[in-house]
This record gives C-alpha cells, sequence and structure tokens, in this order.
C-alpha cells in the first residue's frame, strides 16, 4: 500500500508540473546552432537556404550566417551592411536587424542605432538586391525616431495574409517614461512610409518583467495573432520569452498566464533564452554562452500551433 501511495504521489507531481510547464517538457533540448556571440537573431528562409542576421559583434557591423537548413550547419558568412548611415555614430552598433523582402524582389534591412550627436538610439534602414547583401544605407535620416520614446529599437516586420505590411518596434520608454512598450506602425508596400498613427500593443506591465518588452515577433494562426516578445534585462537570468495573443494585430493582446521559454522551463540547458525570430516551424532565441555575460550563441526549436496555441517540440 505504502508503494502505492507512492507512486501515486509521484504520478501527481509529474501531472501538475506538465500542466504547469508544458513548453519545459515538451521542447527537449534546445539545439545549439552557432556557439560564437550572435545575440538578437532575425532568420530569413530563401530557395537557396537560410540566413541569420544579429547585432553587432566586434567591428562586424551586422553579422550575417548562412545555412542549408534551419537545423544548420550554419557558419558565419560576413557583414552584411556596406556602410554606417550618415546620421548614425560609427562606433554605437547596431542592434536586432529585421531583413524582409519587398514586393520588387528587393530585400530591406532594418536595424537600431545611436544618432551621431547622442546616444538615442532610432530605426534605419539599408536595402540591397540580394538577401545576403550587401546592404547600402537608405534615406538621410532615421525611419523611426519618436521624441519622448527614450529610444526606439528591436524592428520586425510582419506582413498580413491581405499582404498589409506593418513595423512593430519597441519604445524604451513611453512620454512618461518608462515602461518599455511594444508598438505597431502600418507601413506602403516600400517598407519606409508610415500610413496613420502608429498602435501600442503590449507594455512592461508585470512584475517578472521589470519594466522592460522588447523583441516583438509575430505568427498569424487560423485563429489569432500571437506576438512573442522578450522581458526582463536581458544581462540577467530572469530574462525570457514570453507571448501575447489577440483577434486582430491593433489588439487587445492579452499575455499568457506562463512565460514560454525561460532558464528554469529549459532546465538550465539556455541561460536567459530571449531575442526570439519565428520562421517556419521553428523558434530561433539567443542564450548565454559557458555560464557568462559576454556571449549570446544562437539555439533553435521546433515549434506548432495546435488550436491557435504555441507548442515546443
Amino acid at each position: 500500500m505504502r508503494n502505492k501511495i507512492r507512486l501515486l504521489t509521484v504520478a501527481i507531481v509529474v501531472l501538475l508540473t506538465f500542466t504547469a510547464c508544458p513548453a519545459a517538457w515538451a521542447a527537449g533540448a534546445p539545439r545549439l546552432l552557432l556557439g560564437q556571440d550572435f545575440p538578437d537573431p532575425d532568420i530569413v528562409k530563401t530557395d537557396a537556404g537560410y540566413f541569420a542576421f544579429s547585432t553587432s559583434t566586434g567591428a562586424v557591423k551586422v553579422p550575417l550566417a548562412g545555412a542549408p537548413a534551419a537545423e544548420g550547419p550554419w557558419r558565419v558568412i560576413g557583414d552584411a551592411l556596406a556602410a554606417v548611415p550618415k546620421w548614425a555614430k560609427p562606433d554605437g552598433g547596431f542592434w536586432a536587424p529585421d531583413v524582409t523582402r519587398l514586393s520588387d524582389g528587393t530585400f530591406l534591412l532594418y536595424f537600431s542605432a545611436a544618432v551621431a550627436p547622442g546616444a538615442e538610439m532610432c530605426i534605419g534602414t539599408a536595402s540591397a538586391s540580394k538577401v545576403e547583401g550587401p546592404y547600402t544605407p537608405v534615406g538621410e535620416t532615421p525611419l523611426v525616431c519618436v521624441a519622448g520614446d527614450g529610444g526606439d529599437i528591436d524592428p520586425q516586420t510582419f506582413v498580413d495574409t491581405d499582404g498589409t505590411r506593418y513595423l512593430l518596434y519597441k519604445a524604451d520608454g513611453g512620454t512618461v517614461g518608462p515602461p518599455a512598450a511594444i508598438w505597431s506602425q502600418k507601413m506602403l508596400p516600400d517598407g519606409r512610409t508610415p500610413i496613420g498613427p502608429r498602435i501600442e500593443l503590449l507594455r512592461a506591465d508585470l512584475t517578472s518583467e521589470k519594466a522592460v518588452v522588447e523583441a516583438p515577433a509575430v505568427v498569424k494562426t487560423p485563429g489569432k495573432y500571437l506576438l512573442f516578445y522578450s522581458a526582463d534585462t536581458f544581462q540577467s537570468s530572469g530574462y525570457h520569452t514570453g507571448y501575447a495573443t489577440a483577434p486582430t494585430l491593433s489588439g487587445p493582446f492579452v499575455k499568457a498566464d506562463a512565460q514560454f521559454l525561460s532558464t528554469d522551463l529549459l532546465g538550465g540547458k539556455v541561460d536567459a533564452p530571449g531575442g526570439a525570430d519565428v520562421v517556419d516551424g521553428h523558434i530561433f532565441f539567443h542564450g548565454w554562452l559557458g555560464g557568462g555575460r559576454t556571449a549570446r550563441g544562437l539555439y533553435e526549436l521546433p515549434l506548432s500551433f495546435p488550436n491557435d496555441v504555441p507548442q515546443l517540440g
């Protein structure tokens, strides 16, 4: 009888753990794709394979990597950005790039950079005829640089099923200061011309988010819009990926009850998983390497959406 009680207790604990943390059970081991610094990854699938872009590392403005398949093998192959924009601080770095293909076949690279006279971050663009570049800066001024935002970073393109193009990004703080917020701006097909006012999608209003939400990525399922985002400070092991859902891209977005990717949910296999991008049945994200805070590697996990709910594995 005692053994039966013990087995029943174990079964109940297992069931409760699975119910509370379904992502951790479905995930398995995250696949390390690049064991070197490659933070804030953006992934693009093409007929020629997969390409990835990251925040600046060392002297490389926008690191570029390529692979024949999502699972790899991946290798860093160069610098995607041909030159520093005139408006940007030369040594300020380029953060969280995003690459999208326009209807005319050209490619547009979004990036964040510090404005030359000061340290405020703004969003700019560069264009290329090929996905791997080189990308040439476009325009004499930034595309997004909203007064009172405290900096605009983490651009991410979303093209809806009707072909309407949107640019999502993070404002470090609203006009009244922190916490951070994620905004959506409708764009013309050229990817550089805003239409109408921007719409706030999400604000850092949870204690666990530490006044930070960033790195937006939208997925459209048959019944919902899912907005993945990172929260907490990126240097912390509490940095994690969450998601929110809405019936339309303009919201209202409701945050999920539990985090989706975190150090604990992944059993410590990845430290501070964030900066996620979702492409073709995979979620790509970065995490600190080697137990330190000097380099963030590129990781991947399979991702599906049964009943409009994201599920790893």
